[in-house]
């Protein structure tokens, strides 16, 4: 394989069906087998109790739910969330003994069916509507997480619920990558950068793990790879396949190749999700090129990989890489658009993966090289952002305060006419003005991660929710 390439999995599910032995038990056999076909039809795994198990497979008594969690105990390394599923009222406290008893820490969806209008005698008659409240009041008292649908209720088999599966996919995803994630920080951060300082203790608090590595460490690896390493001249291949170029300076594509091979190697042995580098101003005065080619092309591989050491901002990328499945990128806050107060330009210089931009080349950098020249700055990735849908996270953390903080934003990047170099874009936010006084206010660093797709509602679900992290949702719709 020529760079390492992450596969998005889909979440594994345990699901608690309910009973109440009032309520028409035909209800739940038939909700019973409607979440196993949705929950096949859409490839998602998961982990439910035998008919033979309990009376219909559901749970209601105690003895019930200490079956369910022992089948959870036994699946626990494989179940991502849990799926309460509610055909009738359901019995609250068999419910939370479940996840109690399970000693399971991951999200759980509520659903409930909806009752129809034509079915409100005995014998059809769900309130699945009033059991809902019931069961998310109890999950309350136990301490235990919950997300809800949009709808209060919503059948099963319906695309509403089908939608809402794949969104607590992607919560579950996020929770599952945050607490396991490890990130590599190669180096120190520029020195005028106290921006991008940040709490190590705090995020390993969360299950975040940052590996360090010097940079004299990297460039010692490239100084004792073998000039006919045949990774070298894989990655030279692959440089060249992965973007345009006027001219390929044949020694600074050669250094491009030889530091992909030492980061890939290291990834590999310390088994990192994505990295933080020192992008400037080391490695042109002692190695002689920039960075930035390599590190987009391990975004764009699923490796988010930030600038200048940003390991905040790296965390930032690798959410919305989970949230979204797609790359992710770090910007700066950068520019104001003319006159427009709602609108903004999004750059960095650059860096960014390649399904960001309408188009890209490979160049010297537009920037350090003003300062240290062509010979030393060959390898940035520069376009224009392509049209899109987007969401911005930043995260930093409060050390005063002992806590995560983020600020989350969607918008639209636009066709509006700009003349510029570096990775950038136009960005229209509603209300920008109020949202770039929170960014001072609060404290937050320059920079922003950024994913081309909504998200928001996602990735504040599952960091304030299951997380409990400071998130300010700018313009929050719900």
């Amino acid at each position: 394989m020529s760079f390492i390439e992450h596969k998005v999995t889909k979440s594994s599910f345990g699901v608690i069906v309910s009973n109440r032995d009032v309520f028409p038990d035909h209800l739940v056999e038939e909700g019973r087998e409607d979440i196993i076909q949705v929950l096949n039809e859409l490839e998602f795994e998961h982990i439910i109790l035998n008919k033979e198990d309990t009376p219909f497979g559901a749970v209601e008594t105690y003895q019930d739910a200490k079956v369910c969690a022992n089948l959870f105990k036994k699946n626990r390394e494989k179940i991502d969330g849990i799926l309460i599923i509610l055909s009738n009222f359901g019995d609250e406290k068999g419910i939370a003994d479940t996840i109690k008893l399970s000693g399971l820490d991951v999200p759980v969806l509520v659903q409930a069916s909806s009752d129809a209008k034509d079915k409100m005698g005995r014998a059809n008659r769900r309130d699945a509507f009033c059991g809902k409240i019931s069961i998310c009041g109890v999950l309350n008292q136990y301490g235990i997480p919950y997300t809800l649908t949009q709808k209060h209720t919503c059948s099963i088999d319906s695309n509403i619920f089908k939608n809402e599966l794949r969104k607590f996919d992607k919560i579950c995803r996020v929770i599952k990558s945050v607490k396991n994630a490890r990130f590599g920080q190669v180096g120190t951060r520029p020195n005028a950068f106290d921006t991008v300082r940040y709490s190590e203790k705090l995020l390993q608090h969360y299950g975040i793990t940052v590996e360090p590595i010097d940079l004299s460490e990297i460039f010692g690896a490239i100084n004792r790879l073998e000039s006919n390493d045949p990774r070298i001249a894989e990655k030279i291949k692959f440089i060249k396949s992965y973007t345009s170029t006027n001219v390929f300076p044949e020694e600074g594509l050669t250094k491009l190749a030889k530091l992909a091979v030492v980061v890939e190697e290291w990834l590999e042995e310390k088994e990192l999700d994505g990295f933080a580098f020192q992008c400037w101003p080391s490695i042109q005065d002692n190695f002689g090129i920039v960075p930035c080619a390599v590190m987009s092309i391990f975004s764009e591989g699923l490796i988010p990989a930030a600038c200048e050491v940003d390991i905040p901002g790296l965390v930032g990328m690798y959410i919305l890489q989970s949230a979204s499945g797609t790359p992710s990128a770090i910007l700066d806050w950068n520019n104001n658009y003319g006159d427009d107060l709602n609108k903004m330009v999004l750059f960095h210089c650059s860096n960014l993966p390649k399904s960001f931009f309408i188009d890209t080349q490979m160049t010297i950098h537009p920037i350090i090289s003003d300062q240290k020249g062509g010979d030393v700055t060959f390898g940035a990735i520069q376009g224009r952002i392509k049209p899109s849908a987007c969401t911005l996270l930043r995260i930093d953390t409060d050390d005063v305060n002992g806590q995560i903080k983020a600020l989350l934003v969607e918008g639209e990047y636009t066709e509006d006419e700009l003349d510029s170099y570096g990775g950038y874009g136009v960005i229209k936010i509603p209300s920008l003005q109020p949202l770039l006084k929170k960014v001072c206010k609060m404290g937050f660093a320059h920079h922003v991660a950024a994913t081309l797709n909504n998200v928001a509602e996602i990735v504040d679900e599952a960091l304030s929710n299951y997380l409990g992290w400071n998130i300010e949702y700018h313009n929050k719709k719900y």
